[in-house]
């Protein structure tokens, strides 16, 4: 048992990590120093501590290439300035209680400080360590304060318009999701560091004026106990007092000094790839500047009561510094690697083609004239990469799979203000936008007009004007719907997608709506594919409800109903024909009024039983084919119920038997776009139908042909 025990205490312990108790350690330290007194042998090795710590932080400072490099400063800054007073505190209670004893009371290192700089001279002791003090707080700190204080200002500032800018690279296609989250997360950490540095520089500023107080408590309570308590001399007791609180001063205040120096350099870097050594090395050592220097050092050098030999040395100095630049510059330019870059720089013979040199078509683009690149620029107002995220989020979210980035790029070859959507290489759309004007768009009913360029609206063709944006309130007055030239885009792509939304989905896209249906019902997902359809059956299935307008956010009626019907057929449309009826509740929700009800049109009892006797005859699996001037009538009857229902203000929605729908629905898609065809087995049993127009379209002799 015990040895089980044992073994279970060195796992344990083994998995424990010791640098956890760091910070709880430092701080235990620094409460103890603030109680209980010290022995002047620990205050020497803390005080030699708290320099190599202020030394170690200023190093690593000036070799940070970018703040973010040492992102923990602001604690580092905090924890260093409280061990510091904790010292101060330390060494104050040592020195008002033993000062007496005699210059070594705090400790050999507080004692060879002020022994150091007093030098015999108090007076003297006493004005250097005041001149630090002034350098510390009234120069460094508060510089470094000012800095800081600007940095977080203008870091939060410039936070939308750096966000907007990773949206607009990740929405072109220009970096991946995980590049931007990234840089979303470097963002908030920048933010976060140039905030805690704005409070952090007040700890400094803090201490130093801590400092000084100390120094005169110090003082004036050394002398009042040693006079006092201690029976010493007003001499004695300034001589012993002045050359410990001098010396315990500047042991503090030199590590002080260090940490404003390493604040105000860590506030000042500018983010580059080179150290500040590196950087300072690379753009002070100028040839010109250096040589300029000589001159004007030796000509004050020649001036008459001027120390001649030092300026013509310094004027020396500089000009050998010039000439080690030149020669140094000149050696770069014949290295290997600038010879190399020269080379490459040179006029290429043509090389052979490969198949790095063919791009894949993007899925979804959108080509841009040059008079359009101000929507496209953030910085300038743009809004157009916003607007193309919005319709992508939408979109997604109302067919149920995610749409594919759409890559915007300026295109020289087509008119300054127009603008190209592609899908899959090939332009599906066109439009032309004017920036700065926004359109007013006619709906249909207005109460005037309006004085502007006219136009038509890209996305669905309606009458609008150009107008300028004073206009914008006059315009809505009267009954137009206004938008400016990105929202007008925006529109016209969103209706594109929508239109082609079936081209947008893929294999992969199929893949991926699986994956996720798998994380909640695996084996209904491991039911299906591939052990009763394949994927590309799937695929083309979904293909054929999007393209009926149908979503397939609910992949779990879609994939449990396939599984129950895979068995009578493969073909992807009679699948859709059998899934459909399934998700009926879904898509006639989005086409009943206020009141909940269905309003609808139908055939001709006549006309639909012609069009199911042709269907028998020519058999499942083939196109069927009407004679043309019925169908030429019956789609003009089409078109012409679809406007009087919509003048109504319903959505134009045809029932017919199951039979003819796909066929049905396939021959009026563009022809009339806006109708939507809906099978009797669609409609849930409790869904309120009112039938409001019915359909005819007669022929002659009926003729129906193959």
């Amino acid at each position: 048992m015990s040895t089980l025990t044992l073994s279970n205490i060195r796992q344990n312990l083994s998995k424990f990590n010791f640098n956890d108790l760091s910070i709880p350690a430092l701080v235990l330290l620094i409460m103890g120093m603030l109680v209980i007194p010290l022995h002047p042998m620990v205050l020497d090795v803390l005080f030699t501590f708290n320099i190599a710590s202020s030394v170690l932080i200023i190093m690593i400072a000036i070799k940070i290439r970018k703040p973010l490099e040492f992102s923990a400063f602001p604690s580092v800054l905090l924890f260093a300035t409280m061990l510091r007073l904790a010292l101060n505190v330390a060494s104050t209670r040592v020195i008002l209680v033993s000062g007496h004893e005699g210059h070594d009371a705090a400790g050999k290192v507080v004692a060879a400080f002020g022994e150091f700089v007093i030098g015999g001279n108090y007076v003297v002791g006493f004005i250097i360590f005041t001149i630090l003090m002034i350098v510390n707080f009234f120069v460094v700190t508060k510089g470094a304060g000012r800095v800081s204080e600007v940095n977080a200002r203008f870091t939060l500032d410039a936070m939308p318009g750096k966000q907007m800018a990773i949206d607009a690279d990740l929405n072109a296609g220009v970096i991946d999701q995980e590049t931007a989250k990234t840089r979303r997360a470097e963002l908030a950490q920048e933010s976060d560091f140039f905030g805690s540095m704005d409070g952090a520089s007040k700890f400094v500023s803090g201490d130093a004026i801590a400092a000084l107080l100390i120094l005169f408590i110090n003082l004036i309570g050394g002398l009042a106990i040693g006079i006092g308590q201690h029976g010493l001399s007003l001499s004695e007791a300034g001589r012993i007092y002045s050359l410990l609180t001098i010396g315990d001063g500047l042991v503090a205040q030199i590590p002080a000094l260090l940490l404003s120096l390493a604040t105000a350099i860590v506030v000042t870097r500018v983010t580059t790839t080179e150290s500040m050594a590196e950087q300072a090395g690379t753009q002070l050592g100028n040839p010109t500047a250096l040589f300029v220097t000589s001159s004007i050092m030796a000509i004050l050098g020649l001036v008459p009561g001027m120390p001649h030999l030092v300026f013509i040395i310094l004027s020396a100095a500089s000009a050998g510094l010039g000439f080690m630049v030149l020669r140094r510059s000149a050696a770069d330019g014949n290295s290997p690697e600038n010879l190399a870059a020269a080379a490459a720089a040179l006029p290429e013979q043509p090389k052979e083609l490969d198949w790095e040199d063919l791009d894949q078509v993007d899925l979804v683009g959108l080509e841009i004239g040059y008079g359009l690149i101000p929507l496209v620029n953030a910085e300038t107002g743009g809004q157009l990469m916003t607007r193309v995220k919005g319709v992508r989020k939408k979109l997604s979210a109302e067919l149920g799979f995610l749409i594919q980035p759409v890559r915007i790029r300026d295109a020289l070859s087509i008119d300054p203000d127009s603008y190209h959507i592609v899908l899959k290489g090939v332009i599906r759309g066109r439009g032309k936008v004017k920036v700065g004007r926004e359109m007013a768009i006619n709906p249909g009913q207005v109460y005037g007009p309006l004085e502007g360029t006219p136009t038509q609206e890209p996305a669905f063709g309606l009458e609008a004007v150009w107008i300028e944006p004073s206009q914008r309130d006059h315009a809505r007055a009267l009954g137009y719907t206004v938008v400016d030239a990105a929202t007008a885009v925006a529109t016209h792509l969103n209706k594109v997608l929508r239109d082609n939304a079936s081209d947008l989905l893929s294999h992969d896209e199929v893949q991926q709506l699986l994956d996720k249906l798998t994380a909640k019902s695996p084996k209904l997902v491991e039911d299906l594919v591939p052990a009763k359809l394949s994927l590309g059956v799937l695929t083309r299935t979904l293909q054929s409800l999007l393209n009926d307008g149908v979503s397939i956010r609910d992949m779990r009626t879609i994939v449990e109903t396939l599984s129950e019907v895979s068995a009578r057929t493969q073909d992807p449309e009679q699948l859709t024909s059998l899934v459909r009826p399934r998700l009926g509740r879904m898509i006639v929700q989005g086409l009943v009024d206020d009141k909940e009800t269905l309003s609808v049109m139908t055939l001709d009892p006549g006309l639909e039983q012609l069009l199911h006797n042709v269907l028998q005859q020519q058999g499942q699996g083939q196109s069927m084919v009407i004679e043309p001037g019925l169908a030429e009538r019956l789609f003009s009857a089409l078109r012409d119920g679809t406007k009087a229902v919509e003048d109504l203000g319903h959505s134009a929605v045809l029932v017919v038997s199951p039979a003819i729908r796909p066929w049905l629905s396939k021959s009026v898609r563009h022809r009339v776009s806006e109708l939507v065809i809906l099978s009797y087995g669609e409609i849930p049993d409790d869904q309120s139908v009112k039938v409001i127009h019915t359909v005819h379209a007669e022929s002659k002799n009926n003729e129906v042909r193959r």
